[in-house]
């Protein structure tokens, strides 16, 4: 038989109607005792009654908003809402959008007015945009977004930050470790911030160990493979061409790598190449890239706990103790498409 709600008050050690309240989401019920529930309800694999919810007016949907063409980047971030909305009772609204759209707000104001949406999961370029993030605030639509940064912007709403700088920074001083003086850059669009945190974390590994930025080293582009084999091209095709690469996300990488064995160019005995975000392009290549590990799915699942917990507020839209930020740190993964050089 399907556990019950009674089932889960009484291995929680609490009323029933304390875990109807936790399960609503009321504010009324403390951090130890919620923690009880939802840990109860994990054990039992309990499942809330999610229409009998509905009708008292207690959303049980979250809304996932993206505008990014990696589908590897849009599946894992929806395996860590969908895990963390099917702990807590909640289900997934999925909505690919155009960031760049006039009407992008009005977009999805009117989609969580429609499906009765708790809140919405950000993620950039979307969660980056000021004038979108400040208008859903000020329409009072509950929101998380995951930005890049070392931390929060502003206290419009909870975030997660990615600290894209200090893991280029990292990634570009392992190389500069391997003898490593002429590194390339391929950035992302421009339209994401973690392009613009991922290169300055690149350039500022260079000025603490005193190398030149050559600028004819760094060259702007898209997150796509293509893009990534067309400017690898380009930097072989140089008189003095980089020992290394640096490309801002694995997909690049890959391009990079395709690109290097055109020309007939050893990796990595000839040329060292990393990525960014260890997607499977980085463990599907031959040899398998050298990239810093983003774990979006991790990642996802901490926006939607922090959206989950911001709609327990206080009638007054007061909690001095949520919670409104979590951070993470993508950590180097050596792998074999680097090496030493000599």
């Amino acid at each position: 038989m399907k556990p019950t709600i009674k089932d889960v008050a009484k291995l929680a050690g609490v009323s029933f109607k304390t875990v109807s309240r936790v399960i609503n989401n009321e504010p009324s019920v403390g951090d130890a005792l919620q923690k009880k529930v939802w840990a109860a309800v994990k054990e039992l694999n309990y499942q809330p009654n999610l229409s009998a919810r509905h009708l008292r007016g207690a959303s049980s949907f979250i809304g996932f908003i993206y505008d990014n063409p990696n589908s590897h980047y849009v599946i894992g971030m929806q395996h860590g809402i969908l895990e963390e909305c099917h702990r807590q009772g909640f289900e997934l609204v999925i909505h690919p959008c155009d960031a760049n759209s006039d009407t992008i707000t009005d977009e999805l104001a009117e989609m969580v007015e429609r499906g009765q949406l708790a809140g919405l999961v950000l993620t950039p370029p979307v969660s980056e945009r000021a004038e979108i993030v400040t208008e859903l605030h000020r329409r009072g639509i509950k929101f998380v977004r995951i930005i890049s940064g070392a931390k929060a912007p502003d206290q419009l709403s909870p975030c997660v930050v990615v600290d894209d700088h200090n893991a280029a920074r990292e990634i570009t001083q392992y190389l500069i470790d391997l003898g490593h003086t002429r590194i390339g850059f391929l950035s992302g669009d421009t339209v994401h911030s973690s392009s613009g945190e991922r290169e300055a974390g690149y350039r500022q590994a260079l000025r603490d160990n005193n190398l030149a930025e050559d600028e004819s080293l760094i060259l702007q582009g898209q997150y796509a493979f293509e893009s990534g084999v067309e400017r690898t091209q380009s930097l072989l095709a140089m008189d003095n061409p980089p020992s290394a690469i640096f490309a801002c996300n694995d997909e690049i990488a890959a391009g990079t790598l395709f690109a290097a064995r055109l020309q007939g160019v050893e990796v990595p005995a000839q040329l060292s190449i990393v990525g960014f975000e260890d997607s499977p392009f980085s463990r599907q290549t031959w040899p398998k890239l050298t990239t810093a590990r983003q774990p979006n799915s991790d990642i996802a699942a901490s926006a939607t706990a922090l959206l989950i917990q911001s709609t327990r507020t206080t009638r007054n839209g007061d909690n001095p103790e949520q919670e409104i930020e979590s951070a993470f740190h993508p950590q180097l993964v050596v792998r074999d498409s680097t090496a030493e050089f000599t």
